[in-house]
């Protein structure tokens, strides 16, 4: 019987324009490598940049009937709450799609998107990344957990 694998993501929320195609083709094609090798479920925090792109890609795939679970952890409800319209937008209808929704507590407080970045790695196989330079930050965190509890892990930024 084949082990189904999970798959987590982190990145950066801004992502220049002139990486963003190749970053979309890198991330289907590890997509795919990862549904070939057995993941099947893939969690996303829901963020802004990287992460939206993540779950959009992962949806294209699910429309060509690949096997794949989106699960969406998040922080709080209210994490949409100050973004543009057209994100809210985005925001709405990758919400509309998950197959599970995931919130690290009720409202947002100093310290929820920590809990958050240690709930997308919990438990999961791989840690798919967009991490550029070594600064600090959620991206930085949770590639630092993602590599303290073994998980394989792919740095996309390494690729462009």
């Amino acid at each position: 019987m084949e082990q189904i694998r999970t798959v987590c993501f982190t990145g950066h929320r801004q992502i220049p324009p002139e990486e963003r195609e190749r970053l979309h083709v890198l991330l289907r094609q590890e997509l795919e490598r990862q549904l070939a090798a057995g993941a099947r479920v893939f969690r996303c925090g829901g963020a802004l940049g990287f992460d939206t792109l993540a779950a959009l890609t992962l949806l294209e795939l699910r429309q060509q009937d690949f096997p794949a679970e989106l699960e969406l952890v998040l922080p709080c409800p209210t994490q949409a709450e100050n973004w543009q319209e057209r994100d809210r937008r985005q925001y709405a209808e990758i919400l509309s799609q998950a197959d599970r929704v995931r919130y690290s507590g009720s409202n947002y407080y100093n310290g929820i998107l920590q809990l958050r970045n240690r709930q997308l790695v919990e438990g999961a196989d791989v840690c798919i990344a967009y991490l550029k330079g070594s600064h600090g930050g959620g991206t930085a965190y949770t590639s630092a957990l993602a590599l303290r509890a073994g998980l394989e892990y792919i740095n996309l930024a390494e690729r462009l």
